[in-house]
């Protein structure tokens, strides 16, 4: 993970046509793909720039991110955030946080943007907060859970925001033919699908998000 689902050019395309990364996102991305495993996991130019549109465009006082990864999204999300706003993120990673915490400084975002260290599962429930913006970018086995624990955390008219839900494309696949984390995946699709308290809208950005509004409880 993560395939391109459109070709490399059309990939360029987008990119030449996107706002141009911040230098801290720069410097992010190169020391991500230079250093960190799987740096495939980094949102990117394109999706950074998707996260950050839709979170200027909602102008949120919470966000919550469940997967920080060495904080790129983070960044991203976070300019969209009111004068008095917080993004808290966790991650179970604690060998990431240190260089999350460098580069959140260095994009002037240490007083808005709250690190958690641990298990997500456990963490979620002891965060006071009403959210506007809930991103899921972690474990894939476990969307449906995350998305069940912040429902009530998100207030009316907020969104939930769900990452690779094309998972390399394997969603088309027969379920014989699908890994544990793809069939994961599409039962996380069918939920938000069949569920009467959202509106919701697929988009094959990258690996596919997931837009969900929340609009009852």
């Amino acid at each position: 993970m993560t395939q391109l689902l459109i070709s490399e050019v059309l990939q360029q395309y987008a990119e030449k046509y996107t706002t141009h990364e911040s230098e801290v996102l720069k410097k992010l991305n190169r020391e991500t793909y230079s250093k960190i495993n799987m740096p495939q996991m980094l949102s990117g130019h394109l999706q950074g720039g998707f996260l950050q549109m839709l979170s200027k465009m909602i102008q949120p006082q919470q966000i919550l991110e469940i997967g920080t990864y060495t904080g790129y999204s983070a960044i991203c999300l976070a300019q969209g955030l009111v004068e008095c706003g917080k993004l808290h993120t966790i991650d179970v990673n604690e060998e990431l946080q240190d260089m999350c915490f460098r580069y959140l400084c260095e994009a002037g975002l240490k007083d808005k943007i709250v690190q958690y260290i641990g298990d997500a599962k456990e963490i979620i429930p002891t965060i006071q907060e009403v959210f506007d913006i809930v991103f899921i970018d972690a474990d894939k086995q476990n969307y449906e859970l995350y998305y069940e624990l912040v429902f009530d955390k998100l207030r009316i008219g907020g969104y939930i925001l769900a990452d690779n839900v094309l998972y390399d494309g394997e969603v088309v696949l027969t379920a014989s033919e699908q890994s544990k984390n793809a069939k994961a995946i599409q039962a996380f699709n069918d939920k938000v699908k069949n569920d009467k308290r959202v509106e919701h809208v697929l988009l094959p950005v990258r690996d596919g998000i997931m837009i969900v509004r929340k609009i009852r409880n």
